[in-house]
């Protein structure tokens, strides 16, 4: 628009008047602009410029009001074409104000809802919680208290990344009521969150089998661990060590563990999750009853632990109760399905009936193993 403007002013100053064909394309030029940016009072602009075209208020040589009009260029004052340009009204774009949340403004706000719930953290989507928690409920059998009290200890670490102690947890209870399975099922899940190197499965009886060596044990585990800390640092990952039979510990590992617990060296210590898994002051309990079993037992288990090592006065204890007979045909249903055996019901029955139990509690059995030989039963077939 600017080009034709300086030739008009170009060809105004050798010319005393422009041609009608320049001043035809001209105008059509300006309307077709003032047609393609569609602003609001357009048309009254262009009606108004087709007046002040005509000097009077109508065009020289154009017919009366009843027929059509017809512009004619003869008598075009080229003076007004600019003032008539800049009274077109131009479409202006409004920028929207964004509203920044704060999780401080209070916790009825729109705002702290959105943070809270709508948007949840980067951490528990990277982890995958609810697929996590699908997979515990799934794969492990009558202990719907404690996988609840895991997965609430898990998500309420993982939400942020920001931490002024490490999670230690510490699964108690007898011997195949599912403690190591929990711990597989979990490794296997923050293997595929996390990477395989950022997770580690110590098992006592395996990594120092001979307590002479548990001195180099400790300091070898210290080293391994953080290692794996600052490596989870730099990748902005929290890794996961899972120490099975820990009851096998010996006092120069558990010393080793109290002390990377504990420590307040850096912050890649504070971000990491123990997990310990131990029959250390199990309670033959019924696990129907476990709601009320860690209000009433947990007071007991952390007295009998503390006496044993202050490491356990650092973790966070969940009780696992007794499988009842119910339970471990659940878990006959489940193995016999894996190896693709046809899972009828009278077999189950019969299997489930050569495994001991306690005197019976209310109507209910309780195994005394648990599920630890329904693999051996189901290989048998």
């Amino acid at each position: 628009m600017k080009g034709w403007m300086e030739r008009w002013r170009a060809r105004g100053e050798t010319e005393e008047q422009p041609s009608p064909q320049f001043l035809q394309l001209l105008l059509l030029s300006a309307c077709r602009h003032t047609h393609q940016t569609e602003v609001p009072g357009h048309k009254e602009a262009a009606a108004g410029m087709a007046l002040a075209l005509g000097g009077a208020g109508a065009l020289t040589g154009a017919p009366s009001r009843t027929s059509p009009k017809i512009f004619t260029f003869d008598r075009l004052n080229p003076n007004l074409i600019p003032s008539l340009l800049s009274s077109v009204p131009q479409k202006k774009k409004r920028r929207r104000r964004k509203r920044v949340c704060f999780p401080t403004e209070g916790p009825s706000t729109a705002c702290t809802f959105c943070l809270n719930r709508l948007c949840p953290d980067d951490h528990v989507l990277r982890y995958d919680l609810e697929g996590l928690e699908k997979t515990l409920r799934r794969e492990v059998f009558g202990q719907q208290g404690a996988v609840e009290g895991l997965l609430y200890h898990l998500k309420d670490y993982l939400s942020t990344y920001v931490h002024n102690k490490p999670l230690v947890v510490s699964l108690h209870g007898p011997s195949g009521v599912g403690k190591s399975h929990l711990g597989r099922l979990l490794a296997g899940h923050f293997r595929s969150v996390v990477g395989e190197a950022l997770v580690l499965q110590y098992y006592v009886l395996h990594h120092c089998p001979q307590e002479a060596d548990a001195l180099q044990c400790g300091r070898n585990l210290t080293n391994l661990i953080s290692a794996m800390v600052e490596r989870a640092e730099e990748e902005e990952k929290i890794p996961l060590f899972i120490f099975d039979e820990a009851e096998h510990m010996h006092s120069d590992i558990l010393d080793a563990l109290w002390q990377l617990v504990t420590s307040k060296r850096s912050n890649e210590y504070l971000n990491a999750i123990y997990l310990f898994l131990s029959n250390l002051g199990h309670v033959m309990t019924a696990s129907g009853r476990h709601s009320n079993l860690v209000k009433e037992l947990t007071p007991i288990l952390r007295g009998t632990l503390e006496k044993l090592h202050p490491l356990w006065a650092e973790v966070d204890i969940l009780a696992l109760g007794l499988l009842e007979k119910g339970h471990v045909m659940e878990c006959f249903l489940d193995e016999m399905t894996r190896e693709g055996f046809y899972p009828d019901h009278t077999n189950m029955e019969r299997l489930a009936g050569e495994i001991e139990y306690y005197p019976a509690v209310g109507g209910r059995e309780y195994s005394q193993t648990g599920c630890k030989q329904v693999v051996a039963k189901v290989n048998l077939l």
